[in-house]
């Protein structure tokens, strides 16, 4: 029980094996469930998240949240499902039917490959490439042809405008996401998401706060959680992207959005926070997919925070808040954590890049939490600058229009 993950495998090859089978193909048969229970886990999980934000939102907006259906509204989410797959999908008259109905499927896609290089314990991981991180960045970018797809093929203007301000929102957080996304790989000197967590002795998280807290804030614009909820503004443009959606169609976008808060919160907790990392994990590593799922879900519980309690961002203070501050920030924080870093290797040695041990560790991670205490009090007077200039900026507006009605009822008065 110390590696069930370890012991179910080598059961299942050696069963496989001993009936006959080859044993590349009983490999391959494996590493098929292996995919088929993951894939099944992260969309049954979203079940019990429906639910759980639901209840969560509903006790800290002074609401009771699900009450009806089964006791203490457990299942509230199945009766929302069924009610939705009972549902004719209906198809616009001049819409383009491949990439309509494609659209949703690329959606949820992009969400469940991400999960093949998870790492949800020290020997449970799908596949654990050299470049995970690039395909971690690559696999989700689909999201974002999934929503130009949706948008354009749906032959609706509102469609395609939610579209068009979906992917300009989402392309712009990607700059700042996969910049900071570059502090772990160069902390680590791999792209290897096992190895990334594996040398978390100390976690990235504690050592580069800053750089956590601008990836967090990206990921949650990249999916389009509160305050960042401007993909499907139903205020202003009737219900974004997938306004011409219904039925499973919609549904399918329905589960793409949620399980998409729950990866990202799976993957802030594998870069930042040690993934599986935690006491007796190394040598039980059953332990190590209970640490990581509890991180998991403490990320979680703070979105959950932010969208009952933050109201939405406008678009032109969304965009402007990335490309005027998040991104020259995140520059400016990778520039001083390689030049800082680099200049103590030279200066302690080799010892200094020690990742065997959490003291080993500690010298390298106080020089970079140094580092990100001296940017973050950068980061909060320029917040105090730029807010101070755009008061100036509204108070001489109203001075100026104050002027101009005090002249205008001057010229009536003559």
């Amino acid at each position: 029980m110390g590696d069930i993950f370890t012991t179910i495998s080598t059961f299942l090859i050696g069963l496989l094996t001993g009936l006959g089978v080859d044993p590349l193909l009983a490999h391959i048969i494996v590493a098929f469930l292996g995919a088929f229970l993951i894939a099944n886990f992260v969309l049954l999980i979203l079940i019990v998240n429906i639910w759980l934000e639901r209840k969560v939102i509903g006790r800290m907006q002074d609401r009771i949240g699900p009450n009806r259906v089964g006791p203490w509204g457990i299942f509230q989410t199945i009766a929302d499902l069924t009610k939705l797959v009972s549902k004719e999908i209906i198809i616009p008259s001049g819409a383009d039917l491949v990439p309509f109905m494609a659209a949703p499927i690329v959606a949820v896609a992009s969400v469940i490959l991400v999960w093949a290089v998870m790492p949800l314990a020290k020997t449970a991981i799908g596949t654990d490439l050299n470049i995970g991180v690039l395909y971690m960045v690559a696999v989700s970018s689909l999201g974002i042809m999934s929503i130009l797809l949706a948008g354009w093929s749906s032959n609706n203007k509102y469609a395609l405008l939610g579209a068009f301000r979906a992917v300009a929102m989402l392309v712009s957080y990607e700059v700042p996401m996969i910049l900071t996304l570059m502090v772990p790989v160069l902390l680590s000197g791999s792209m290897q998401m096992g190895k990334i967590v594996s040398d978390q002795q100390i976690w990235y998280g504690f050592s580069m706060p800053v750089a956590a807290l601008i990836f967090y804030i990206a990921l949650t614009a990249e999916i389009g959680r509160s305050p960042f909820d401007l993909l499907e503004a139903e205020s202003e443009i009737v219900a974004g992207y997938h306004i011409e959606y219904s039925g499973f169609a919609f549904a399918i976008f329905y589960a793409a959005e949620w399980a998409h808060a729950f990866t990202v919160s799976a993957l802030m907790a594998a870069l930042f926070f040690g993934g599986w990392q935690g006491p007796f994990a190394e040598t039980i590593p059953t332990l190590g997919i209970v640490y990581f799922m509890g991180k998991t879900f403490l990320i979680y519980f703070m979105s959950m925070w932010l969208r009952a309690t933050l109201p939405r961002v406008r678009i032109d203070h969304t965009m402007s808040f990335c490309w005027k501050f998040l991104i020259p920030m995140s520059l400016i924080l990778i520039t001083l954590v390689v030049l800082v870093d680099k200049l103590a290797a030279l200066a302690i040695g080799e010892s200094y890049l020690d990742t065997t041990t959490m003291l080993a560790m500690t010298p390298r991670s106080l020089a970079l939490l140094a580092v990100n205490l001296v940017t973050g009090a950068f980061a909060v007077w320029w917040i105090g600058v730029m807010g101070r200039r755009e008061r100036e900026r509204l108070a001489a507006l109203e001075i100026k229009h104050v002027v101009i009605e005090t002249s205008a009822a001057g010229q009536q008065a003559k």
